[in-house]
């Protein structure tokens, strides 16, 4: 864990907003509003709880990250250059031919990237083996893993959870961005979760159930998680706000996948830099 404040947390989160929206619109493809939601827990994550080093990606002992909902990508890019896993420029080469940002995160071409993500559920799995591993190799890395609340509708995603529990996987912290929109609209109108929270808690998890954008919860909560060691897979389910810090792709089910023309990107702009602290 590293030294850093709340303030600072929240001032990273609203530049990595920054970046993700301005990669989008420089690219005119991409996904603003998961990126949005997401941005605060993947902040706290990337520069405080995780056990990381830049200058060395493929360190054997570091903690694990997987974007399981890798559309997502432009906000796990922009943590990524900013902790200098990469040069800043490199941003502006988002879903270009040849770029290591591609639209879905590639392991073999961007550095910091643990597993390539994109094909919706699978990347629990993949975390669930990474954490498995660390157990087996009496290793005490971890893994932390952002799931998306429509991709928990995808049924790899509960034998994975079923399998973190038979194996007392407590070194696995999974996120759930719980936004409640996804491509089609609400996940209520395509294909109700109920209770998600609930649900990996029925399935042997620890469960946390936080409001996505509050840093200090978020803190707070990894503080926790990092103390209990008691054989349970961790769930962070937290309450987001698809497209949050802008205000007219907030909640906007939109927003999903397009990028902002030049109006709309200058607004955007002009309301996270008000965000700052």
């Amino acid at each position: 864990m590293k030294e850093i404040s709340v303030k600072e947390l929240k001032n990273i989160a609203t530049d990595l907003r920054k970046k993700a929206v301005s990669m989008i619109y420089e690219a005119q493809s991409g996904h603003p509003g998961g990126s949005l939601s997401a941005a605060d827990f993947v902040s706290a994550c990337y520069f405080r709880e995780m056990n990381i080093d830049p200058k060395n990606p493929k360190w054997e002992d570091r903690d694990r990250f997987v974007l399981s909902k890798g559309h997502v990508c432009p906000i796990q890019y922009a943590a990524l250059a900013t902790l200098g896993y990469f040069p800043l420029d490199v941003l502006h080469t988002l879903r270009k031919e040849g770029s290591i940002l591609q639209g879905h995160p590639d392991m073999k071409k961007c550095p910091g990237i643990d597993i390539s993500t994109g094909s919706l559920g699978q990347g629990l799995a993949c975390g669930v083996g990474m954490a498995l591993c660390a157990k087996l190799d009496e290793k005490d890395y971890r893994v932390f893993v952002v799931v998306g609340d429509g991709e928990a509708q995808e049924g790899e995603i509960w034998e994975a959870a079923q399998t973190a529990n038979k194996y007392k996987l407590d070194n696995l912290i999974v996120f759930v961005d719980n936004n409640n929109l996804q491509l089609d609209g609400t996940c209520d109108e395509v294909m109700p979760n109920i209770d998600l929270g609930k649900k990996f808690e029925a399935f042997g998890f620890e469960n946390y159930e936080i409001d996505g954008h509050d840093m200090q919860q978020i803190v707070d909560t990894l503080d926790k998680i990092r103390a209990s060691k008691n054989g349970k897979p961790k769930c962070i389910f937290a309450h987001t706000i698809k497209g949050k810090g802008v205000s007219y792709m907030e909640n906007e089910c939109g927003w999903h996948g397009v990028a902002p023309n030049e109006q709309e990107y200058k607004q955007a702009m002009e309301e996270l830099d008000a965000q700052m602290l």
